[in-house]
């Protein structure tokens, strides 16, 4: 299939007075007044690197504008595979106040560049060994050349958005896909659906063949599906319900007869509110148990990891102002980045919870809980294990944040 879509000039000659200025005819793009759709655009950079006030920490705010700009979520890889772009979400190009694209920003330079256009970026998740990301778009499941792209980009020679997609798989249209996970070997995405109102169900579509399989139906809401991002054939989702649900955690393997099993993990009582949960390597997985609320302290509350494979539960740790929210560690599983409703974030030593270092702090000035439109952290470690990139609302409602998860090394 060929997309068509109308291309505008990313530049052009603007000589006033017998002075030409092309050379820098994007720099009204810093603000975006316009708000012009175009697939491949480039915006100069936003970065903005500051102390932190309480910490010294450097922090380097990567987009700074009138817009919302705001990480993908948790569950998915922010990098891109060579480590070179960060992906994120804005309206920057939005009308109305609807709609966003997807932008890749550069950690040489933090020139940002469009990479999706229209409305037809679904479940948007990249790659986790190539160069490439994938989306759905009317149940057709798109691969995306993101490294061609953002070659070309570097270049000014973008071309059509179909010169760099192509459909790999369909999904039948009688399925509502929500929420792709790729699997480790990026051969297949699982997806889930909802019934009816109290029923979901997980699939599975396999590139090479095109085949769509259901994996397993459950009595309750899906959310927050992903792959795991080291071993093929498993995925860890949640019983979704806007707040606490009576087990959150649940864990879906496929073997290779295709045999499925499906499993809670972190069986809760009545008194847990479990949240935000992550993988911690190939073998575990990071969520916390939520504190905030007096009902809730007849248990532990904090940050826990729980091995797949034997069961084994690790507490990393709980702190004040109602405790952490959100969780993230580096891949060998030796630090967690925990955050707060106060938009405070610390790094936690894994194998000793007396080692906590505050990293940066006022991300969310004016809460003291997860119920206000202040900016959730939803922290990422990147895989080198050197960054943590936030949300914040430091600035405005909502911007990018690069955090060193060791300040005190040289880079």
């Amino acid at each position: 299939m060929i997309f068509i879509f109308s291309c505008i000039q990313l530049s052009s000659a603007q000589t006033v007075e017998g002075r030409d200025y092309s050379s820098r005819a994007n720099v009204d793009h810093t603000f975006d007044m316009a708000g012009e759709d175009i697939f491949g655009q480039r915006f100069p950079s936003e970065n903005f690197t500051y102390e932190d006030k309480a910490t010294g920490v450097k922090i380097n705010a990567l987009t700074t504008s009138r817009h919302s700009s705001s990480k993908m979520y948790q569950t998915h890889p922010q990098w891109t595979s060579d480590g070179r772009y960060i992906v994120f979400s804005s309206n920057r190009t939005a009308r109305e106040g609807r709609g966003r694209q997807y932008y890749a920003i550069s950690m040489d330079d933090y020139e940002i560049v469009q990479i999706t256009t229209g409305d037809r970026s679904r479940s948007f998740h990249l790659g986790w060994k190539s160069g490439n990301a994938y989306f759905i778009d009317n149940n057709n499941i798109i691969e995306l050349d993101l490294d061609r792209l953002l070659a070309d980009s570097e270049k000014q020679s973008v071309g059509l958005p179909g010169e760099y997609e192509k459909i790999i798989a369909s999904i039948p249209l009688d399925i509502d896909p929500s929420g792709i996970g790729l699997d480790a070997e990026e051969d297949r995405v699982f997806y889930s659906t909802r019934i009816d109102e109290n029923t979901s169900a997980i699939y599975s579509t396999e590139f090479s063949s095109g085949k769509t399989i259901k994996l397993k139906e459950v009595p309750f809401r899906i959310g927050h599906l992903q792959a795991n991002p080291y071993v093929s054939g498993e995925m860890m989702y949640c019983w979704e319900t806007g707040g606490d649900s009576p087990q959150r955690i649940w864990y879906l393997s496929v073997g290779e007869n295709g045999e499925i099993n499906n499993r809670p993990l972190f069986e809760e009582s009545e008194s847990d509110w479990v949240t935000h949960e992550v993988f911690m390597g190939p073998d575990h997985v990071a969520f916390n148990v939520m504190g905030h609320l007096d009902r809730l302290k007849k248990n532990r509350t904090g940050i826990f990891s729980l091995n797949l494979r034997n069961g084994d539960l690790k507490f990393h740790g709980q702190t004040d102002g109602g405790g952490y929210w959100h969780t993230s560690a580096t891949k060998d599983g030796k630090w967690i980045a925990g955050d707060t409703f106060d938009g405070r974030l610390f790094r936690i030593n894994a194998n000793d919870t007396s080692d906590v270092t505050l990293l940066t702090q006022g991300h969310r000035l004016l809460s003291k809980s997860p119920f206000s439109e202040e900016a959730h952290m939803h922290q990422s470690v990147s895989p080198d294990g050197r960054w943590v990139l936030i949300n914040s609302s430091y600035f405005t409602d909502n911007d990018i944040m690069l955090v060193p998860l060791h300040p005190q090394e040289k880079k």
